[in-house]
């Protein structure tokens, strides 16, 4: 069977008559074909940068594409921080001497598994503030941030009409199902964001990813692990893939998703033969959630995502060089890919031909078998070609096979953490969670965590003093705490009684067993404990996070009593986060147990060590196997949030690159922590007297833990 399609070609006019920048009409204009790669200047450190640049480039991309994180640089209300990783303006510059574009993902809303999807807490308490739709309050403070970030790209002269390496720009993200959801607010809200954004005159395009009906003059563009049959919903417009995922984020409690090289370059050569002009892979670095930065609740503190480089900034092999040696290959057929109408053909069930040859000579090829199982001999030309299972052959001239998607030439290499040094440890227990004293809030029910904390702590300490004098028959009453998540420790009379946690897929929890009580004044203390805030959802600034009640405790002389609307008091954060014990000055203000008393398998406890930098430019981790969960700082920086005793839960079955991916194939690491290494940058390390400290809530070996060489 044989028949013959002919598709819209690339139209070399597209974005001329508006924007007219030499970059921008250069790469996704028509005449090329523009490879890019994600990567986000938080989730590295500047001293990341240079290489990191470097390797996207010699992996041949030409654009570097990063997301704006509002929460990052203006962290309380117009007070900005445009320091160490968000010095977005020396990250866009590095690009710029590397000789690589960028494409600013300006937002400001990110998603991204980033904290409350890049936008800063206190947005959610401005007065009258709905997120994402015709709100006014939101819109004013959407626009002076977004206005504050095309400021100092045009002071510095960034933006391509000046010289600058910007070509694009993107306001919103991912819009479109929001907008389907809440109806017209959402369209006259697109429709404003569109119109504001263009006022900005930036002299660059603006997209709006997956928003099928963007406004006038935005650009849609496709995000997902395939968008070979996307196209742009007005004809003047180019086809764009803004974010090809190389792989998927990990959670705490899963297996570790990855996705075979071999589908990833199917999915590049399938759209660039279905004309398409702009691939971006997300993510090329994925990098490290330090600090408190991962959001979208339970997320862990790695953010490889499976990336060609990998979160310590090695090429992930055979990834990286396969993807080089596809872009060498688009590179090679691209003048025949920009000057001629695709010529499609179908020799075969689930087999494409598809042809460019421009009048002005030269030609390009791209042989495709789609079956998932069976490989195919097909015959073009003079010629025939072995096509393996769902895979893709470029040919040079029609005729040189110069690529094929499933045709991996480069070599596996095995990553490895070799051990670089152990610690002598010292800790200090932190004191039951209390809130008594001067800093506690005393409120009669129960209030959202959020509302409470903003954010300032993932802990919160919520009290009650029930007064019971006598216990029905002796016994121990039932206490049964519902909470909307995401963990939690219940303490009776100081005690540790039990605790409980949630999952990404099921975040609310409730503690139900019986508790020992004493007749007599009784109190209970519950640590409430958030893993990360929501990041995506329609109106997500809504969801609760914290423990809501009932509270109940039953089997007592009276029966059940309701303690959901008592009196309670509540603290913010642990002690020694008021004393700042991960500092060096705030260690200081409590006496530390040494040698043969330092604490093992003890909940709520701090340890602290100094060490001294390993030899070598290697990067390092800590192999946290032997913790539970907690946080880590090194010389007080917030390394992340560690869970390794969270096992990764769900199916690792055997990995084949062929037929669709999800993201719930090729999972790896099922039974094993879903994160047991932890970077720490070499960046922050100094000669001498380093300074680690570990909060360790469920309690842990310490004498397990040690720092390790990625190589």
């Amino acid at each position: 069977m044989s028949s013959k399609t002919t598709y819209k070609s690339h139209d070399s006019s597209v974005g001329h008559s508006y924007y007219g920048g030499r970059g921008w009409s250069a790469l996704v204009g028509g005449t090329s074909v523009a490879t890019s790669g994600s990567i986000h200047y938080p989730r590295s450190t500047p001293e990341m940068w240079p290489d990191l640049i470097k390797k996207a480039k010699d992996g041949g991309l030409d654009v570097i594409q990063t997301y704006v994180f509002w929460n990052g640089h203006e962290p309380s209300p117009g007070k900005y921080n445009f320091d160490g990783r968000y010095d977005l303006v020396k990250f866009i510059k590095l690009v710029q001497q590397a000789g690589l574009y960028v494409h600013l993902r300006i937002g400001p809303y990110v998603c991204a598994e980033w904290n409350f999807g890049g936008f800063p807490v206190w947005l959610k308490y401005v007065p009258g503030m709905s997120f994402r739709t015709d709100n006014e309050p939101f819109k004013i403070a959407m626009q002076r941030f977004t206005e504050k970030i095309v400021s100092m790209m045009k002071s510095a002269e960034l933006f391509e009409p000046q010289g600058g390496p910007i070509i694009m720009s993107q306001i919103e993200n991912e819009y479109g199902p929001v907008e389907w959801d809440i109806g017209a607010p959402g369209k006259a809200y697109s429709k404003w964001v569109a119109q504001m954004a263009d006022g900005l005159k930036t002299g660059v395009p603006w997209i709006m990813c997956k928003q099928e009906d963007a406004p006038e003059p935005m650009i849609d563009t496709c995000n997902g692990f395939y968008c070979e049959k996307f196209t742009p919903h007005r004809p003047n417009k180019p086809k764009m893939f803004t974010e090809l995922w190389t792989g998927w984020f990990t959670e705490f409690g899963g297996p570790i998703p990855t996705r075979p090289v071999e589908d990833i370059a199917y999915a590049v050569a399938r759209f660039i033969q279905n004309n398409g002009s702009f691939v971006n892979y997300y993510m090329y670095h994925g990098g490290t959630n330090f600090g408190r930065t991962a959001g979208g609740l339970f997320i862990t503190t790695s953010y490889d995502y499976d990336a060609p480089i990998d979160e310590y900034g090695l090429p992930n092999e055979p990834k990286w060089s396969h993807l080089r040696d596809l872009h060498t290959a688009i590179k090679l057929v691209e003048p025949a890919l920009v000057s001629a109408y695709p010529t499609v053909t179908y020799p075969g069930k689930n087999q494409e031909i598809h042809v460019f040859q421009p009048k002005s000579g030269g030609c390009a090829a791209f042989l495709s078998n789609f079956d998932p199982q069976f490989s195919a001999k097909m015959t073009f030309g003079k010629a025939q070609y072995d096509l393996p299972a769902w895979s893709i052959s470029i040919l040079h001239d029609c005729k040189d096979e110069v690529f094929n998607t499933a045709k991996v030439k480069s070599p596996t290499i095995q990553r490895k953490m070799t051990t670089a040094g152990t610690f002598k440890w010292q800790s200090y227990n932190e004191e039951a969670p209390s809130s008594d004293g001067s800093d506690t809030l005393a409120m009669a029910g129960l209030y959202e965590q959020l509302n409470v904390t903003r954010d300032e702590s993932d802990y919160l300490c919520v009290n009650v003093s029930p007064n019971e004098q006598f216990l029905k028959n002796g016994q121990s009453p039932v206490l049964t705490v519902m909470s909307a998540g995401h963990a939690l420790h219940v303490f009776i009379n100081n005690q540790l009684a039990g605790t409980v946690w949630g999952s990404l897929k099921n975040p609310k929890l409730t503690f139900s067993q019986n508790v020992k009580l004493r007749a007599g004044v009784n109190k209970i203390s519950l640590l409430s404990v958030s893993v990360g805030l929501a990041n995506v959802g329609t109106h997500f600034e809504n969801y609760n996070v914290g423990i809501l009640g009932p509270i109940t405790l039953k089997g007592l002389n009276e029966g059940t009593r309701d303690l959901t609307k008592q009196k309670w008091s509540y603290k913010v954060g642990l002690r020694g986060e008021t004393l700042s014990l991960h500092t060096l000055d705030g260690s200081s203000s409590v006496e530390w147990l040494q040698g043969s008393l330092v604490a093992q398998k003890q909940p709520l406890t701090w340890y602290k060590t100094t060490f001294n930098a390993p030899d070598g430019n290697e990067p390092l981790a800590l192999d946290m196997n032997g913790m539970g969960k907690g946080q880590i700082w090194l010389n007080g920086e917030g390394i992340g949030r560690h869970w390794p005793a969270y096992k990764a839960s769900g199916k690792c079955d055997k990995c084949s690159y062929t037929g669709t991916y999800t993201e719930n194939k090729c999972n790896r690491y099922c039974g094993d922590p879903s994160q047991r290494w932890y970077h720490v940058p070499r960046s922050w390390l100094r000669p001498t007297g380093n300074f680690l400290v570990i909060f360790e809530e469920w309690g842990g070996n310490p004498d397990w833990i040690t720092l390790v060489k990625r190589t």
